[in-house]
């Protein structure tokens, strides 16, 4: 058992590069992982991981979601996404115990992101550089767009900055660090800002922004050092704007264009949430859920219920999803299932108020800096006022998963 458990920790932190591959590798070793944790608990008897509330209200939020499945118009297809939900919860107690048991975890996880980052961003860097402007050509990314290894999945800047709280919480944990590993820390920092926003992911370098300044303004030790890298990419961003029309293109022009704040000919122009087709998908999800307002349609429901034409809104009512997690799961699980994600948002803030309110007072910091960017990294997921993925998805649950474990033992820790 002793020589398993000094192995999950490299297998744990293999989740993080294979999430570039897509989400079966490290679905994969999720529920290895899990098999094997729980078979410890149940053995053992140790039942302490699971008993603490915001694990016991996400399971409860995962047998809700189980039960809106269960009176869905297709219950087998609602059921795909819901059946298994539970298992981002235990990965996070998996993750939780490794800690406990073994704190090379933190080293592994560590350069398994520094790693991971490093070759994702001069990867990209180089796609940029090379066919831009090297040679003139246009990106051979789809629409034009940087994606390195995750080529047609237009999905590397949601990978970089919802883990990228992750990587800054680990190396402000992170025991010995040498001159240079902060340098390149920093260039990497600044690399990061500035290939994000050049992948044109607008959602995914405004979590970048937002966790950023949550962190500046609530850390200590890394503040000035976080703001400088940031202050630089910014300026590099701002330089890229000018310089490439289709990057001013996608991250401003459109998007104000879209929401009606350009080319706009009289005050009684239509202004649209987010975009066009945002507006659309959003209206029609609304409408889905003024229908069955407490219980929805059933988790995943959505993709099957947004053609219906008693639903249908806008230019493009019909997605896999909403793009937006509250309206969807307003849409498919109610405002019952709403307020288990507003509930988190909810902690989130109060937490952050805690903190703010601390320094502000000059007393005790209600969390350390290693806590702060962990709760930023759960914040990007919780956030109302943005774009997003399907939150069934199986690679985002993970991707928005990993640091709650992380935070949970640092909680843990704190109390003991």
């Amino acid at each position: 058992m002793h020589s398993v458990q000094s192995k999950i920790p490299i297998l744990l932190s293999l989740v993080v590069p294979l999430l570039i591959s897509g989400p079966f590798l490290p679905d994969l070793i999720i529920s290895v992982t899990s098999i094997f944790f729980l078979f410890y608990v149940f053995k053992n008897k140790d039942f302490k991981y699971f008993k603490n509330n915001p694990l016991i209200i996400f399971f409860i939020f995962c047998f809700y979601c189980i039960i809106c499945s269960l009176f869905a118009d297709n219950v087998m297809f609602s059921l795909k996404s819901s059946i298994f939900y539970f298992r981002i919860g235990i990965f996070a107690c998996v993750i939780w115990y490794m800690i406990d048991k073994n704190k090379s975890i933190l080293n592994f996880f560590y350069y398994s992101l520094l790693i991971s980052f490093s070759v994702l961003s001069f990867d990209a860097g180089s796609q940029y550089l090379y066919t831009k402007i090297i040679l003139g050509l246009p990106i051979s990314g789809e629409n034009g767009r940087v994606s390195s290894f995750f080529g047609d999945e237009l999905i590397m800047g949601s990978y970089l900055s919802r883990l990228f709280p992750l990587l800054f919480a680990l190396f402000i944990v992170k025991v010995k660090k040498g001159k240079f590993e902060i340098y390149y820390i920093g260039a990497l920092f600044v690399l990061i800002d500035i290939i994000i926003f050049i992948s044109g992911e607008r959602t995914a370098f405004f979590f970048l922004n937002l966790s950023t300044l949550f962190i500046i303004i609530l850390i200590k030790d890394y503040q000035k050092f976080r703001l400088i890298t940031f202050i630089l990419g910014l300026i590099i961003c701002l330089i890229i704007t000018f310089k490439t029309v289709e990057i001013k293109e996608r991250m401003f022009t459109a998007p104000l264009n879209d929401m009606g704040f350009v080319n706009s000919t009289s005050i009684s122009d239509n202004k649209y949430i987010f975009t066009k087709s945002h507006d659309s998908l959003i209206r029609t999800a609304f409408k889905m859920f003024q229908e069955k307002p407490f219980f929805g349609h059933g988790p995943k429901m959505f993709r099957i219920k947004c053609s219906d034409d008693k639903y249908k809104t806008g230019i493009e009512p019909c997605s896999t999803h909403p793009h937006n997690f509250y309206i969807q799961l307003l849409a498919e699980t109610g405002i019952i299932g709403f307020f288990f994600l507003f509930s988190a948002l909810f902690y989130v803030l109060i937490t952050a108020l805690r903190q703010f309110i601390s320094i502000i007072l000059k007393k005790k910091r209600y969390l350390n800096d290693y806590q702060v960017c962990l709760l930023s990294g759960i914040l990007i997921t919780v956030w109302p006022l943005s774009p997003n993925g399907n939150f069934f998805n199986n690679w985002l649950i993970i991707v928005y998963g990993l640091p709650v474990g992380f935070y949970l033992q640092s909680l843990h820790l704190k109390k003991g």
